[in-house]
């Protein structure tokens, strides 16, 4: 098939999204299949190291065509900013796109957010081409809940957006039963269109661990719980801040928080007024090294902010599994999180409103330091192995776009 993947973010561009499409694209070229992705221009979540490349317009990286459109700030902005380059970015993609290619797609596959990306989709299909949708965060409800999304004339203009949407594609995937089940009662029109497609992870990550992040860091001693990933306002990192404060009298424990977003200095500067010397910001590092950056943990966390009403599960919690690391989710009452952390026994799972609840849990895991956690470390592995592993998923999406 000559398929086409549509995504804002690519590498060498960091984060969970940008892991997906592109193994998922590497995976369909090494099966045959004619791959193009078409993306935004690599300039927000970059490791230091990929700030000064250069990119063009049109790429081959190994056997997958990467088209890249230079946009309007997508990330990393305000939110009128934001708003808008979403609004523009469907022509500015479908220009590139059309300027490098001619032939029809047999499918495309458009990762959401941001949804009028699917705007690419609909005009592929009219070519002949079979639209997958890619739900991974249900907007705009996300920014409804997280109050980013106020005036009703923006609201509506969204929901609009997100009805077209849903009513262009032919197959609309959610990431878990219970993203699935929301979409369905919000939009009972499009119930039939509505499958399960979980979230994939490269089993075969651990092998790319490359450097020792203990010894850089001056870690060697502590108990190193790490987040990897956007410090955004939905993640709701003031969580760990809060716990930090609690746990002071653990004295070799360390938050060691890993990324860039709107969030990052607001948090740094709390951190700083409050003299909280056991959690550590470091920047973004390259997806190559980043599984070395968990191996040098000793528990992978992620927070959700309590304002979050969906059940979103972060991409981040399959990385942790597949490399063995013990998680713990302080996560929305609505996330599926919760289901795939209890179902895998690999870690524990609390309300990001219960914050005596997620101390307790700090305290445990720290308690279990040694077999116990590498147990729950080994059981989450065996877990996305059966369930995420990048193979099976992958032969999944095939069916789909054909």
């Amino acid at each position: 098939m000559r398929i086409l993947l549509v995504s804002d973010v690519y590498p060498p561009e960091i984060g969970s999204a940008t892991k997906l499409m592109s193994e998922l694209a590497d995976e369909l070229a090494a099966r045959g299949h004619t791959v193009t992705v078409l993306t935004g221009w690599p300039s927000y979540k970059l490791a230091e190291a990929d700030r000064a490349s250069e990119f063009s317009e049109r790429m081959m990286e190994g056997a997958v065509q990467v088209l890249r459109v230079q946009t309007l700030p997508l990330h990393n902005s305000n939110f009128i900013i934001r708003g808008f380059a979403q609004l523009f970015a469907p022509r500015q993609f479908w220009r590139v796109l059309k300027k490098h290619e001619r032939r029809p797609f047999d499918a495309v596959l458009v990762y959401s957010p941001p949804l009028p990306l699917a705007f690419v989709g609909a005009w592929a299909k009219r070519e002949g081409a079979r639209f997958v949708l890619n739900v991974q965060d249900i907007f705009p409800q996300n920014a409804i809940d997280l109050g980013i999304l106020k005036n009703p004339l923006a609201v509506a203009l969204f929901r609009g957006i997100e009805g077209r949407a849903y009513a262009n594609a032919d197959v609309i995937t959610a990431h878990s039963d219970g993203n699935r089940a929301l979409l369905a009662a919000a939009n009972p029109s499009v119930a039939s269109k509505l499958t399960v497609l979980h979230n994939w992870v490269d089993m075969d990550v651990s092998a790319k661990a490359v450097r020792n992040f203990r010894v850089e860091l001056g870690l060697q001693d502590k108990f190193v719980a790490v987040y990897g990933g956007v410090t955004g306002p939905a993640q709701g990192l003031d969580i760990i801040l809060d716990l930090a404060g609690r746990v002071r009298d653990l004295s070799d424990l360390i938050f060691l928080i890993v990324g860039e977003g709107t969030e990052k200095a607001k948090l740094e500067g709390r951190a700083q007024a409050e003299g909280l010397d056991n959690v550590m910001f470091r920047p973004f590092v390259a997806q190559d090294v980043y599984p070395s950056l968990l191996r040098s943990s000793d528990v992978g966390f992620l927070t959700l902010s309590p304002r979050m009403k969906t059940p979103v599960v972060p991409g981040k919690i399959l990385g942790y599994m597949a490399m063995s690391l013990p998680v713990l989710a302080i996560v929305n009452r609505e996330s599926d999180a919760h289901v795939i952390v209890r179902e895998a026994a690999c870690g524990y799972t609390c309300c990001s409103d219960d914050l005596e609840g997620a101390e307790k849990l700090v305290r445990s895991l720290y308690a279990c330091r040694g077999e116990p956690l590498m147990e729950m470390g080994r059981r989450g592995r065996i877990y996305a192995d059966h369930n995420f592993s990048k193979a099976k998923i992958t032969s999944s999406i095939e069916k789909i776009l054909a």
